[in-house]
């Protein structure tokens, strides 16, 4: 039971019909809390698994960390295009190390990721407040990482972060 594909599912069964806006999903703060645990969980798991080797091909990392008073000063819009970014950069990371991971533990685990953040993009895409749709055409902040645990800590940095308090900035504007 993939949680990702829950999580797109509750958010489009709650998106009003006339403008694509969020509602009780971006409401209810225990539900970013969830993904916040579970982002903890996956990166617990990965650094169970047997010593993972290094990956031959680096993983190209979105930098997610940010300051406070820079995302305040920021749009909506602005933001849900750069979390986009820094997703879309994850899930190409994610994928390329798939490919080089054959211990079963970290396999299992960078799949796992990789759907939460796909929902997470899937679902990003599915409201905007600006004319047009998003282009894959960003070039977010980024460094490359060998190392497979570096994936599971930027996803967390990210669901945390810019996730969290995008979503908290959703609710205080579309929660009555």
């Amino acid at each position: 039971s993939p949680p990702g594909l829950l999580l797109l599912t509750s958010f489009l069964l709650h998106v009003k019909e006339d403008r694509a806006s969020p509602t009780r999903l971006v409401c209810d703060s225990r539900l970013i809390q969830k993904y916040i645990v579970e982002a903890k969980d996956m990166e617990k798991r990965v650094g169970q698994c047997q010593a993972l080797p290094a990956l031959r091909c680096p993983a190209v990392l979105p930098l997610v960390d940010f300051t406070f008073q820079q995302w305040k000063s920021k749009s909506n819009e602005t933001k849900r295009r750069e979390i986009l970014c820094d997703l879309a950069l994850l899930l190409g990371a994610a994928a390329g190390a798939q490919g080089q991971v054959s211990d079963e533990c970290g396999a299992r685990q960078l799949s796992q990721l990789y759907r939460h953040a796909n929902s997470f993009f899937l679902l990003l895409q599915t409201f905007s407040w600006e004319a047009g749709h998003w282009e894959p055409s960003c070039s977010p902040h980024s460094m490359e990482q060998t190392h497979v645990s570096s994936i599971f800590l930027t996803y967390r940095q990210l669901v945390q972060g810019k996730l969290r308090f995008f979503f908290y900035d959703l609710a205080t504007v579309s929660c009555k």
